[in-house]
């Protein structure tokens, strides 16, 4: 049984989702709070498994209390907001202090977008529930990094790479956030292009991809469609759109798609691996993360079986060891590795 405190100020969503969760046989909800403070008596009774957490709350907002208690006493907590896009750099910042998943609150305004959010909160639940949550300290969060623009302003370089021989494909879901920002942070500026598909709501994606290019020496964005993969850049696919590479000559470029779901997911990992093994086979890496599911795993055997690398992040260091299990037990994954160790193993594909 998961224990499930709800967090948040609206008593109409409170209900909503208590219905939402009173719905699985295997979710009980201990605790519905108002604001943080509430919550914070709640928890001093009853620790709950996972916390569910609006963002914008009365008397201190759920990334104050999110952050105080990722810092004391790590719970696994699933941030459901209605945030705009100006405000979802906040949700992006949640990713940062710990949050498990980033979900968007129901619409109740049809049927069927109240069933495909019940669907979608209660599989976060079961992910937040099986996932490794561990305390968070201030130099745990990287900070923006500064260039010389802050004192004198550079003329745009207008030359651009238009071919590239290796790429290099990423797909996480669940603590996957978390596990990007630590690879392209990591890497250099002749970094091979990258093209990423992390589960992500509609309108978080540009947050995310804007707040990783701020800290990373590659140039990080939310791809547009017939997007060049090049070298220095990497491209992360946009909420509730497929991302696909194709190939036209020596020239790899992106193609959005909006078709159905698949493996209940838009985008999903499968279809990005899939045209990679079509379009670049031996001239690709495919790395799978941490996530719940198996999104990503027929996917990277296609890669592997086209000639190319495939590598998983290993059990010890993912948030929730699903997908990459999944990966490695139907022999799409050649070799494991902690996460710290990845962006490494990228350089090294490029030398080969």
């Amino acid at each position: 049984m998961i224990n499930v405190l709800i967090v948040d100020d609206s008593a109409v969503m409170r209900r909503t989702l208590v219905e939402i969760l009173s719905s699985s046989k295997e979710i009980k909800v201990i605790g519905i709070a108002s604001d943080p403070f509430v919550a914070a008596k709640i928890i001093s009774l009853e620790v709950p498994d996972v916390i569910t957490l609006d963002v914008e709350m009365p008397h201190m907002d759920g990334l104050t209390f999110l952050k105080k208690i990722m810092s004391q006493h790590p719970i696994p907590t699933v941030i459901i907001s209605s945030l705009t896009t100006e405000g979802s750099l906040s949700a992006i910042r949640a990713l940062e202090y710990g949050a498990v998943e980033i979900i968007p609150k129901p619409r109740m305004d049809s049927k069927k977008h109240l069933n495909d959010s019940k669907n979608q909160i209660i599989d976060a639940i079961f992910a937040a529930a099986m996932s490794k949550v561990k305390r968070i300290k201030d130099s745990d969060i990287i900070k923006p990094k500064l260039s010389a623009d802050v004192i004198i302003s550079k003329k745009a370089n207008l030359s651009m790479v238009e071919t590239t021989d290796k790429i290099i494909a990423i797909g996480a879901s669940t603590g996957g956030a978390e596990a990007i920002r630590k690879i392209l942070s990591s890497l250099p500026e002749n970094a091979p292009g990258i093209i990423i598909v992390q589960h992500m709501p509609e309108l978080f994606t540009k947050s995310f991809a804007d707040g990783l290019n701020k800290i990373c020496r590659i140039t990080v964005k939310e791809a547009e469609n017939n997007d060049s993969v090049i070298p220095s850049r990497a491209l992360i696919a946009p909420g509730n759109k497929h991302l696909l590479v194709k190939r036209s000559g020596a020239r790899y470029y992106v193609e959005i798609n909006d078709g159905p779901l698949v493996n209940r997911h838009r985008p999903a990992v499968d279809v990005l691996f899939r045209s990679v093994a079509r379009y670049a086979g031996q001239n690709a890496l495919g790395i799978i993360l941490t996530g719940m599911g198996d999104d990503g795993a027929k996917g990277l055997l296609e890669i592997r079986e086209a000639g190319g690398t495939t590598i998983g992040q290993d059990e010890a260091s993912s948030i929730v060891y699903g997908m990459p299990r999944v990966a490695f037990e139907n022999g799409a994954v050649i070799d494991q590795y902690p996460l710290d160790d990845i962006s490494a193993k990228i350089m090294n594909f490029i030398k080969k």
